[in-house]
């Protein structure tokens, strides 16, 4: 019982659920902002922005047409929502860890090559 209790309790399992939550809650959100772009583009070309009905030479491409626009209006939001300022937090904060590891590594190489110098 013990081990399950360790499993449950594990830091990485309890961090997944957390992300998985926020992930559903942030899909509808992305999802009604897609619907609102979509509203506009068809305010700006006067026309429903679904192409389902789109068939060219009697291939229906409508559907994966709209899909890709769906899709594209995604990347853009969570690129420019999530991954650009996550990015730019990251190297604010990780900048400063770096540096001090920076010194550490030319100290241990010092040391190493002190060492060296000292055996020859």
């Amino acid at each position: 019982m013990k081990g399950f209790k360790d499993f449950i309790m594990r830091g990485n399992l309890v961090e997944i659920a957390v992300g998985l939550i926020i992930a559903t809650s942030f899909a509808t959100v992305v999802a009604t902002f897609t619907d609102v772009i979509m509203s506009l583009i068809a305010k700006v070309l006067g026309a429903n922005p679904d192409f389902s009905s789109f068939k060219p030479g009697d291939i229906p491409v409508g559907a994966f047409i709209t899909a890709v626009v769906a899709f594209l209006i995604l990347a853009a939001v969570v690129y420019f929502g999530v991954v650009k300022p996550y990015t730019a937090m990251r190297e604010r904060f990780v900048k400063n860890e770096e540096e001090t590891t920076d010194e550490s590594v030319e100290l241990l190489r010092e040391i190493r090559d002190s060492l060296r110098a000292g055996r020859a």
